[in-house]
């Protein structure tokens, strides 16, 4: 009976480390995720430079442009994302890949204008050489009003 119980045990310890790496990388790419909001609000440049991968892509409801567009959008306060009320957060990681959907109200101001607006927004991450690199954010504008958490 002992001999048929220890590779048992030893399934269940596997399983539950390898469940327990994937839960702590899903934690490292939503923390990180959250301190993106913040840098932004901060309109901290040089932390976005390291973070943002220098081929990602930026999708607003505005237009989509890459890394040196964006920089420069969140530096002169064309868009300064003042505060990102996050509401819901899912992830998925394939590979080297992580996918993470925010739903948020995003209070920005735009053109001078302080607008509060409901978004699910698409982020990718991509890790080289260790350390992950936004690849892709993506705003879509939900239909929800700013605050209603009802589906």
């Amino acid at each position: 009976m002992k001999k048929s119980t220890l590779p048992l045990l030893l399934i269940i310890v596997i399983a539950n480390f390898s469940f327990a790496q994937t839960s702590s990388q899903d934690q490292e790419i939503i923390k990180l995720s959250k301190e993106k909001w913040k840098w932004m609000a901060d309109k901290n440049i040089d932390v976005l430079n390291d973070l943002f991968h220098d081929k990602s892509v930026f999708m607003h409801m505005g237009g989509a442009w890459g890394k040196e567009q964006e920089l420069k959008v969140i530096k002169s306060g064309n868009i300064w994302y003042k505060k990102a009320d996050i509401h819901e957060v899912s992830i998925n990681i394939i590979d080297n890949t992580a996918i993470l959907l925010n739903r948020i109200d995003l209070l920005a101001v735009v053109g001078g204008n302080e607008v509060t607006n409901p978004f699910m927004v698409t982020e990718v991450y991509i890790k080289q050489d260790n350390s992950w690199k936004l690849g892709s954010l993506s705003f879509t504008r939900l239909l929800t009003a700013p605050g209603n958490n009802s589906h």
